[in-house]
Order: structure tokens, then C-alpha cells, then sequence
């Protein structure tokens, strides 16, 4: 048995893992679209697992491509399934599924297991990720690369600023005194440490939605087909991300850059970060300092979204290349496998059998802090998902964008947003 690798071009590093057989005549072939650029652990750990597969499973072989970003893997995968060359499984935003359904690309689970195993299987993760994968009372998707976002802080600057550095903010109101303690200036008069770093680039609705559900309400809801943008409660909310800038002085104004901010963080420029859990292993990594990690502060209820990546099958695919694809998906989020990923990436194991693997016991252990996000789930909601979901979430986005840069009052903002949002998901009701 020879394991053999490849890379191909196409705009797109590609690795390819094979089994070369006396039966690979017989083979079936998947193409899996992976959301993520070639190196890194990310890279790195699914290459070693599809591999592992591949070596048990010589009837099988799996073209894993790094399609770059989530928006690359939707956009090259709707791309594929319209041009009629679809991958047969991808790894994909749970919010695109209703984008996924809309399209007809793919199958419903429920329609591939046959077995009282395969069921057992489909109803053994968190149900809070779960939330982003069924509609219908179907299941769509199947979770994976999951997240939530959590609040990070860094002790040294706590304890620098009389503060307990065990203890993060537990609400509103005490990230914002925390935050004023924590904010410091030189003789100038130019801050150096801003309390507080919640990026409004990139994913600017996820972290939002934190501070909506905490502030208990929901802005879409479960079809998929309205929103509730314009809520006096979202309103609230957005008013207080404007005056954590404006009004009490604790963040820095403006759009803060997703990507930059852990850097920021490890650079002292913040001494409190929102980010998600996926970069757990990043920061425990590249902290020069000791840092705590949180669930984000409570208001009127704690709450999160869940975020991250659900694994699709695509409905052009063979039955035999559908059947292999659930073998597959089945095996690579069973307990081992899950605990292994999540160790390598810090994502969310998506299930709870995941956690009482010894490997995974060891690692929360010594690392007790990749227990928050797990825990988390318990207040968690599904992330802001609709049909067209790029188009609302657009809208959404240059709302808030709107409000925090000044351009408008939060009020205006988010009718003006609901207003829109409105005049597309009508058709779907």
C-alpha cells in the first residue's frame, strides 16, 4: 500500500491524499472543499486526519482543496455546483445554509442514515450547534470547525491596574469600569492600553450578536425568513458598543480590524479582547503575558452566538460517493478525531463524548481555559442566518459600521437596515 500526496495549482493550493491499491479501479473518489489557506495547524491537522482516513479506507480517496476563506469555499463551491463539477462534501459557514438549500446544492442528512447507530450519531452534538444545521426538522449540516466568541484578558495589565487578575468582567456595566482602570495614557495625553477590543470588521454582526443576545433578544429567527433588526433591545445594544468609544472612553474609536486583533492584544495595545474561541491555540501560543479567558460579560442574560463551520454533502454526487462521504464525516467528528482537532486548533469539539476522551482530559487539565467556550454553549443561540445570507448580513454589517464610525444614530441605522432586510425575506414567507 503506497500513501501518495500531491499539489495542484488552479488558484488554489490543492492536497490530494491517495491510497494506491490493486483495487483502485474500484476506488470512490471525493473532492472535499476545506475553508482554510495552505499552512498552519488548521492545514496541517485536517491533511494528517484525511490522510489517517484515506490509509484505513483504501476504497477510498479524498481531494482535500484549501479554498482560502469561508467567503472563498461558498462562493467556489456555488461556483462549482452551477458550472455542474460540485465537490462532493465541503466544510462550509453553518449560516449559509438556507443559501445552500436555496441553491438545491445539498442533501439532507436524514436522507443518508439508515441505521439506529447513524441516527444515535446525527442526534449526538450540542444542541446549541445544531441550531445553525436543521431546518425543516431536517439536518443539513453537520458541525465541525465550531466556535463561539469569548472574552480574553491579560492579567499582567489587571494586576498592573489594581485590578483582581483572576477575575474578568461579569457584566456590562463592570467591563466598562474595568475597562476605564485599564485604559492608559502618556504624558501626551495618547492612549497606549484602551480597555476593551470588540472588532467590528470581518465578522462585525457575530460579536454584536453577543452583546443582542445578552441583552436578550434574537435578530432573525429560525426560518430563516425575518429579522429583527430594528428591535428597541438591538437598539440598546448597538448604543452601547458607540459608547464605549464615545461616551466612556475605553475602546478606541472607529473600526477596529478583526484580523489585528490578537495582535493587538499580544502587543499591550488592549488588555481586553472579544474574539473567538478558534484562536485559542494562537493565543496560548503567542501571549507574551499570562491572559484569562472568559464567557463574554452578562446583561440583561449571558448569551453568545455559536459560529464556524458546519461539513455539507452536496446533492451531484453518486449514491457510492454520498455513502462514502457520511462514512467519512461520521468518522472524522467521532470522539478521537473531534478531540484531536480541537486540541490542534482550539475549536469547539462538537460533541460530548469528545471531551471524555483521555487525550482531551489531559489537555483541559493543563489547559483549563479551552473548557469556556464548551461551557458557553449552555447560553448560546444560533448565529444570525437567513436566506440571502450574504445580502442581510451586508446590510447588517454597514449599519453597524454606520453607527459606530458616526455616520447615523443607532436608531436610524438598524430601521433603515430592518427595512431592507425586510423587502428581500418577505418572498420567503
Amino acid at each position: 500500500m503506497l500513501k501518495h500526496f500531491k499539489k495542484a495549482g488552479l488558484g488554489m493550493a490543492t492536497a490530494a491524499v491517495a491510497v494506491m491499491t490493486s483495487t483502485a479501479a474500484l476506488a470512490v473518489d471525493l473532492q472535499f472543499y476545506f475553508p482554510v489557506a495552505v499552512g498552519g495547524k488548521a492545514a496541517k491537522t485536517i491533511e494528517s486526519l484525511t490522510a489517517e482516513y484515506v490509509a484505513q479506507n483504501p476504497d477510498v480517496t479524498i481531494d482535500a482543496v484549501y479554498a482560502g476563506s469561508y467567503s472563498d469555499t461558498i462562493t467556489k463551491a456555488l461556483t462549482a455546483v452551477r458550472g455542474g463539477k460540485a465537490p462532493q462534501l465541503s466544510v462550509i459557514l453553518s449560516v449559509d445554509m438556507f443559501t445552500l438549500i436555496d441553491e438545491d446544492a445539498i442533501v439532507a442528512f436524514d436522507e443518508l442514515v439508515t441505521t439506529e447507530e447513524e441516527k444515535q450519531w446525527l442526534n449526538s452534538f450540542y444542541p446549541a450547534f445544531m441550531e445553525n444545521s436543521q431546518t425543516g426538522g431536517k439536518t443539513y449540516g453537520i458541525p465541525f470547525q465550531r466556535s463561539t466568541p469569548v472574552l480574553y484578558w491579560n492579567k499582567e495589565a489587571f494586576k498592573a491596574a489594581g485590578l483582581d487578575p483572576e477575575k474578568a468582567p461579569a457584566n456590562w456595566n463592570e467591563m466598562v469600569e474595568m475597562g476605564k482602570k485599564l485604559t492608559k495614557t502618556d504624558a501626551s495625553g495618547n492612549v497606549t492600553q484602551w480597555g476593551v477590543r470588540i472588532p467590528s470588521s470581518g465578522f462585525p454582526y457575530w460579536l454584536f450578536q453577543g452583546l443582542t443576545t445578552q441583552n436578550d433578544v434574537i435578530l432573525a429567527n429560525s426560518d430563516g425568513n425575518k429579522t429583527n433588526f430594528d428591535d428597541p433591545k438591538v437598539v440598546e445594544a448597538l448604543q452601547y458598543v458607540v459608547d464605549l468609544s464615545v461616551k466612556h472612553k475605553v475602546m478606541a474609536p472607529g473600526i477596529l480590524e478583526w484580523g489585528t486583533t490578537p495582535k493587538a492584544f499580544f502587543e499591550g495595545q488592549t488588555a481586553m479582547m472579544w474574539t473567538s474561541t478558534g484562536n485559542l491555540t494562537n493565543v496560548r501560543d503567542n501571549a507574551p503575558f499570562e491572559f484569562g479567558v472568559a464567557m463574554l460579560p452578562a446583561n440583561k442574560r449571558r448569551g453568545a452566538p455559536t459560529g464556524g463551520g458546519n461539513f455539507y454533502i452536496f446533492k451531484d454526487s453518486t449514491d457510492e460517493q454520498k455513502k462514502a462521504s457520511l462514512e467519512f464525516v461520521k468518522w472524522i467528528t467521532a470522539p478521537e478525531q473531534a478531540a484531536k482537532w480541537s486540541i490542534a486548533t482550539g475549536y469547539v469539539a462538537p460533541i460530548p463524548q469528545a471531551w471524555n476522551t483521555p487525550a482531551m482530559k489531559a489537555y483541559v487539565k493543563d489547559f483549563p481555559p479551552a473548557l469556556v467556550a464548551r461551557d458557553q454553549l449552555e447560553y448560546a443561540v444560533a448565529e444570525l442566518s437567513t436566506y440571502e445570507n450574504q445580502r442581510i448580513t451586508k446590510i447588517f454589517n454597514e449599519a453597524l459600521e454606520a453607527a459606530i464610525t458616526g455616520q447615523s444614530d443607532p436608531e436610524t441605522a438598524l430601521k433603515t437596515a430592518q427595512e431592507k432586510a425586510e423587502k428581500i425575506l418577505k418572498n420567503y414567507r
